[in-house]
């Protein structure tokens, strides 16, 4: 009977109960909150209100809601860094540190003046109160990560904000603890300095280092998931222990494996996945755990105190925001953005005021400790936190909404219609690296088609028939599926697989075949004259080989060479959209070399979408050699290719397998053949004397190829 009623006391006891009652707050919460249109962070945190000690007391905030409350933290900061787009991080970095200087500069000032001279707290006390206000917490970054616009450059400029404004409140809060307990001798700051420093050079540098060995030797993906947790709360335990507070550490460790985890990746889907579903919702009933609101009824100073907090909050927040849009012309929506995200209060607010509440400044004459942030103060923190948050989502979720729709009209320079991709499937060696490619060169939030095609011929022995194909099949839709995309097994019965996979690509309405060369023997010359006898010559659509000798995710920089006159071919605009996808989706950069009127053309493409790749000059052959020879470490090369029959073809193409292979023996590359029009004629349209005369100097070109320095292609 003791046991049955241990069962059901409250607050409960029981971790099966207490863990089930959390699931089922998470699970229906944002269902009914969907229907009267209420963003579902603020849902949970008055769940948490209701169901906490201040509540109804049917849960306590115990240890394992503060362990799984922190975890949810910094999995939040962990994902703002890990999804932020870097190219765009540094083009705006002045502008994020001039909005983190607006966003800290603004609260401080007009916290301490009116707590100081309004509310009559003393000076230490003004301070530390205002420094909440200069810091704010990222809760709101689920609901732009759910509609798609984490690239924008509102949301870039916010996050880089919020870490100078979070890293300047916390340096203040050292500083009125060093002087509110005697502790400001230069040591402090010193040994503050140096182990700031020391940090951050070591995660910078470490992590990157360390994460790219891993990933190349561990593909497991359970391994892989627990690898990126155990260096996210490594760096989160290093920032406390170079005096700061450990959401810096989660948020650099994003930064740092930025590059590592690739956007339509299987793991980076894992990793979204947890957190929303279980770490960041266990926060969110967290914070809702700290609100009392009876002490509101207690106390009417803590009401005037609340009230005076949110205010103040609220607009130095939003007059930050207004610098921000008037200073680089921001829209109204990316304004919105702007405030909404850093609006919210949470993770420093809560640290500095639990700080300074247990710091006693003297006593009264009753004896009792004099604390440097009262109750009224503590409480009203809490009711800030639920105003701030409350405002922060409605106006987020507006204003990502508006930036989502501007975004969704189609670029008229962009093919109509979703991708649909083809990966044959051969070698089990290669198809996880074939897959990942596919995925990285779709888009995250369009509806692309994925097929996995294995043909079996009619000469192929028994043993090696439909159980077998099946299990090739199998294995590409699960790594598919584990990044959350669809992937079609298609099974095909063909004289040989040649005629297979050109079949498929008909039936299917494909738009990008996916082959790949063997890992260890390389490009063949049989290989590639064999493409070209088959699949070339009767598919008509982008296909892409690649060679895989690495992750794709450990790749950091693609050179990428074009031909003269590649801006002719019928896919060119695809396959610059897809270049740019592999860049944004694997947080590879582009080095493109190629002629002057392609980069004109590729930089008009790519400006529409925002995104920038370095240019260089079109490398001479023996250039080339050299240069291969010098790349760096995770390094890979694309190479544009060309049918015979293509405006950009060179009889050079045609040595690029003994090319690669001497050259690039132990790095990724990828050979690119964009879409070309059946029966297209080269000569068309070229009937004028000034082109014509171009073709006549490009066939002399041809007859002196290896008698001087000339172009690769």
């Amino acid at each position: 009977m003791n046991l049955h009623g241990d069962l059901f006391s409250v607050p409960l006891k029981n971790p099966v109960l207490i863990f089930s009652v959390i699931l089922f707050i998470i699970l229906f919460v944002p269902i009914l909150l969907d229907r009267i249109r209420i963003p579902q962070l603020i849902g949970l945190i008055l769940a948490g209100a209701f169901i906490g000690p201040h509540g109804v007391s049917i849960m306590a905030r115990d240890s394992s809601i503060i362990l799984f409350g922190t975890v949810g933290l910094l999995y939040i900061m962990f994902l703002a860094g890990l999804e932020i787009d870097l190219g765009e991080f540094r083009r705006n970095s002045l502008r994020s540190a001039i909005f983190g200087l607006y966003t800290f500069l603004l609260p401080m000032t007009l916290g301490t003046l009116v707590f100081r001279y309004l509310l009559n707290y003393g000076w230490l006390s003004s301070i530390l109160i205002a420094s909440m206000f200069a810091s704010h917490t990222l809760v709101t970054y689920p609901i732009i990560s759910k509609l798609g616009v984490t690239k924008n450059r509102a949301v870039t400029v916010t996050i880089g904000g919020t870490l100078i404004t979070d890293t300047l409140a916390l340096l203040v809060l050292a500083a009125v603890v060093g002087l509110a307990t005697g502790n400001e001798e230069s040591t402090f700051w010193r040994n503050l300095v140096l182990g700031v420093t020391l940090f951050a050079v070591g995660v910078s540098i470490g992590f990157p280092l360390i994460g790219t060995w891993f990933f190349k030797r561990f593909d497991d993906s359970i391994a892989q998931f627990i690898f990126v947790l155990a260096m996210v709360f490594l760096a989160s335990f290093l920032a406390e222990v170079a005096g700061m507070e450990a959401i810096i550490g989660a948020f650099l460790a994003g930064l740092t494996l930025n590059r590592l985890i690739p956007a339509t990746s299987p793991l980076m889907n894992r990793i979204e996945f947890v957190g929303n579903a279980l770490f960041i919702p266990f926060f969110l009933i967290g914070v809702g755990m700290l609100v009392d609101f009876t002490a509101f009824i207690r106390s009417p100073k803590t009401i005037l105190v609340a009230v005076v907090m949110s205010v103040l909050a609220t607009v130095a927040k939003y007059g930050a925001a207004w610098l921000t849009k008037v200073s680089f012309q921001y829209s109204n929506a990316e304004r919105q953005l702007i405030f909404g995200l850093s609006n919210s209060q949470a993770a420093a607010t809560l640290a500095v005021v639990l700080v300074g509440y247990n710091i006693g400044i003297g006593t009264d004459v009753d004896g009792n400790m004099i604390r440097l942030l009262d109750d009224s103060i503590l409480n009203g923190t809490i009711l800030m936190i639920l105003v701030t948050c409350t405002i922060a989502s409605f106006v987020t979720q507006k204003g990502a909404q508006a930036l989502a729709e501007e975004a969704a009209p189609a670029d008229p320079q962009k093919p109509n219609g979703a991708a649909s991709f083809l990966i044959p499937v051969k070698n089990p060696e290669n198809i996880e690296e074939l897959v990942n490619l596919s995925l990285a060169l779709g888009n995250k939030k369009e509806p692309d088609r994925y097929t996995a095609l294995h043909v079996i011929e009619a000469s192929s022995p028994e043993a090696e028939k439909e159980q077998h194909s099946r299990k090739l099949l199998d294995k590409a839709v699960h790594i598919a599926s584990a990044a959350d995309k669809k992937m079609t097994p298609v099974l095909r019965y063909d004289l040989n697989l040649v005629s297979g996979i050109n079949s498929a690509v008909q039936e299917n309405k494909v738009t990008d075949l996916i082959l790949g060369a063997h890992r260890k023997k390389g490009l063949r010359d049989s290989f590639l004259g064999n493409l070209t006898e088959g699949i070339l010559a009767r598919c008509r659509v982008s296909i892409w080989v690649y060679c895989s000798r690495q992750p794709l995710a450990t790749t950091r920089r693609y050179r990428v060479i074009m031909p003269e006159k590649i801006e002719f071919e019928a896919g060119f605009v695809a396959i610059a959209d897809r270049l740019r996808a592999l860049a944004e989706n694997t947080g590879a950069s582009l080095t493109v070399h190629c002629r002057e009127k392609t980069a004109v053309r590729l930089k008009s493409l790519w400006k529409k979408q925002k995104f920038t790749a370095k240019f260089e000059p079109l490398i001479a052959y023996q250039d080339l050699i050299a240069a291969a020879r010098l790349m760096v470490d995770n390094e890979g090369l694309i190479l544009l290719m060309s049918r015979n029959e293509g405006m950009s073809y060179q009889p050079i193409m045609d040595k690029v397998p003994r090319f690669l292979n001497r050259i690039f023996a132990d790095r990724n590359f990828i050979l690119v053949y964009p879409e070309q029009e059946l029966g297209v004629d080269r000569n068309f349209g070229l009937r004028n004397s000034r082109l014509v005369s171009a073709m006549d100097r490009l066939a002399k070109w041809g007859r002196g190829l290896f008698s001087s320095r000339h172009s690769l292609f």
